[in-house]
This record gives C-alpha cells, sequence and structure tokens, in this order.
C-alpha cells in the first residue's frame, strides 16, 4: 500500500462511475485581485460592488470563469492528473452567483470512455458539477479529456460516447443573473453603449489587443485554481515529453479571450453558458493571445425583459492578431496560430 497518489489513468475509470473531489475552495477577495493581476478583466458587474447592487447582486459577483477553473481544478487529481491534453467541452451552465467568502466542492460522473486505436491513451468524458457548502448548485458541464494508460496490455473499455447537445438552450440559462430593471444598468459605467439589440448575427467583432503570457504567470494562475496537472510544472519531466517545455494550461487562454473581448463586449457581463469549445493548438509562454469573436445566434429568455443572449463563437490566437478574423481555410483545416475555437452564451442588458 502507498500513501501517495499516483492519479487514476485510463483503465481506472468505469462508465458511471462518481467521484467526489477533495478539496473543497473557499474563494476570497485574495482570489479575485489575484485573477484581476493575471488576466486584467474589466467588466462592470464584477469590478463593481456597487454597479452589482443596483442590479440586485448581494455585491460584485466572482467573475464566471474564475468559478469555471476552480470547479474545474477540484476534478483535475482525479480525472486528470495524466492526461495528455484536455480536448473539448459541451452542455456547460452558470447556475447561481458567487460571492466571495463562498466555499465550492465538486462532483463528477464518467459517462463515456473510448480508449484510442494506439493503445496507450483513451479518452474519458466526464460530467462535472461545482456546488456551493449549502448544497447550492453553481456550475455543471462535460469535458472529455486524453488519459494515458497505466498499463498498455490493460483490457479494452466498451466503447460510449455520449450524446451532447449541439448547444444549451436558452430557457435553461440566466439563473445566475438577478431580475433587474434595464434603466439601472449604466452603460456609461460599464464602458459602451452597445445593448442586445445592437448586435447582429453574423457580426464579427475584433477584440484588437494582445496579451503575451509569461512563465511565471501561467504556473501561478495554474495553482491558484488548485488544478496539480503535471504538464504545467514540471520542466524536469516535460522537457523530455513531446513539446520540450511545461504546457500552458487551455483554461487560461480562455480566461485571456474572455478579458480581452471586453473591447467590443463590454456589455457581455456574464458568461451564462458553454455550448462547445475546443483547445485547437497548445501555448507556450512567450506567446502573444489575441482573440475575436461572432455573433453565432441571439435569443431571450422565457420570463425576462431585462436581458438577452448572444452565442458567441471566440476565437484565440497565438502571435497572430484577429483583423482579418481567422479561422479555417476551405478546406475546413484551422488556420496556423488558432489555439482555441469557443461557442458560448453570454447575458447582455436589454
Amino acid at each position: 500500500m502507498t500513501k501517495t497518489n499516483p492519479g487514476n489513468y485510463f483503465e481506472d475509470f468505469r462508465l458511471g462511475q462518481k467521484i467526489r473531489h477533495a478539496t473543497p475552495r473557499t474563494l476570497t477577495a485574495g482570489d479575485v485581485a489575484m485573477y484581476q493581476a493575471l488576466y486584467g478583466p474589466r467588466f462592470a458587474v464584477q469590478s463593481d460592488a456597487e454597479f452589482a447592487r443596483r442590479l440586485g447582486y448581494k455585491t460584485a459577483p466572482i467573475d464566471d470563469l474564475l468559478v469555471f477553473h476552480t470547479v474545474f481544478g477540484k476534478t483535475v487529481p482525479d480525472i486528470s492528473l495524466n492526461a495528455v491534453a484536455n480536448l473539448g467541452y459541451a452542455a456547460g451552465r452558470f447556475l447561481a452567483p458567487v460571492y466571495p467568502g463562498e466555499t465550492l466542492h465538486s462532483v463528477s460522473e464518467v459517462i463515456g470512455l473510448k480508449e484510442n486505436s494506439n493503445g496507450k491513451t483513451g479518452v474519458v468524458y466526464v460530467r462535472s458539477t461545482g456546488y456551493k457548502a449549502d448544497g447550492t448548485e453553481v456550475l455543471d458541464y462535460v469535458r472529455w479529456v486524453m488519459v494515458r494508460k497505466g498499463n498498455p496490455d490493460a483490457a479494452t473499455p466498451e466503447t460510449v460516447v455520449p450524446d451532447l447537445p449541439e448547444a444549451v438552450m436558452p430557457d435553461a440559462l440566466g439563473s445566475a443573473v438577478p431580475m433587474f430593471d434595464p434603466a439601472r444598468y449604466d452603460a456609461a459605467l460599464a464602458g459602451a453603449p452597445h445593448r442586445y439589440d445592437d448586435f447582429t448575427i453574423g457580426e464579427a467583432i475584433d477584440h484588437i489587443d494582445g496579451m503575451t503570457v509569461e512563465e511565471a504567470e501561467h504556473q501561478m494562475a495554474t495553482r491558484l485554481y488548485q488544478n496539480t496537472a503535471k504538464v504545467h510544472f514540471n520542466q524536469y519531466t516535460e522537457g523530455k515529453g513531446r513539446f520540450g517545455r511545461r504546457l500552458i494550461y487551455g483554461g487560461h487562454v480562455i480566461s485571456l479571450a474572455r478579458a480581452l473581448s471586453f473591447n467590443g463586449l463590454a456589455n457581455a457581463f456574464h458568461v451564462a453558458g458553454i455550448n462547445g469549445g475546443r483547445h485547437v493548438a497548445p501555448l507556450f509562454a512567450g506567446g502573444t493571445v489575441h482573440a475575436w469573436s461572432k455573433v453565432l445566434d441571439k435569443a431571450t429568455i422565457t420570463g425576462r425583459d431585462d436581458i438577452g443572449l448572444l452565442r458567441l463563437q471566440m476565437v484565440a490566437t497565438n502571435d497572430l492578431p484577429c483583423t482579418a478574423h481567422p479561422h479555417k481555410d476551405a478546406e475546413g483545416n484551422y488556420t496556423d496560430g488558432v489555439i482555441l475555437d469557443l461557442d458560448i452564451w453570454v447575458a447582455v442588458p436589454r
């Protein structure tokens, strides 16, 4: 018997397996400040307690993606400690606001397994849910991750690939935003005049700015979420691996793109859902992230006239400005430099 945890390998997972993850995490104003220092988000609801209270929040809520990364980070020691790569996301819903001082914990269920043809790795599909200490569900989402096999000769499990929705239905979203009078939303303080009706389907927005990632920053960020995946920290082992260096956590790119999107989407103050996402290519320290967004769809929520939803395709690039909105070529292959393709719903005041 060993007292240390080597993490789970592909052959250790079973369909229907439920995992209650250690350790719960109390998020504080210090975490919010660190997140701000790492990414620089400027959305008014999360920045200004008085602004948030005017809209019915108790105070400024914690950034949605800080909540996401915290819930995600809890799952890593059990799901992806031995991961090769996190591959994608789907069916994500942000269900309740989280405030400084509240404690989150995570539970996951294995909903799919598929061994790769090389016999050395497999893909594990999990539905993870984040809860407050009182049992309030704040977030649920599906992700799939490629995990190494510990024993290449281990038996191959039955292949089960879950049937995932193409998009989260709009009426399943919005519960994390209190109902408010749109007249109380101060667009001047928020940073832009554009509300729901000012956006059109098919519109593309270059967020213009870029952020260069430093080695220390991405490691501090990943430690902030208590994400222990080996590929992000251990240069001794990663120096001998495929890339020869530490791989930046994909969620770091998501947060950078979201922060950059303020320039053009300042009033998209809440990430309501994650329809899908793919980490197209890895990012390493020294790379500069740019981003652009396309409005794929618009939707209203039954019974609410204060907010509407924009469905965005958010694309992030490495060392590639987004003036020309880089995405895919004529053959459907991603353009060199594209590193993230994310499909999300965001809430915008009407």
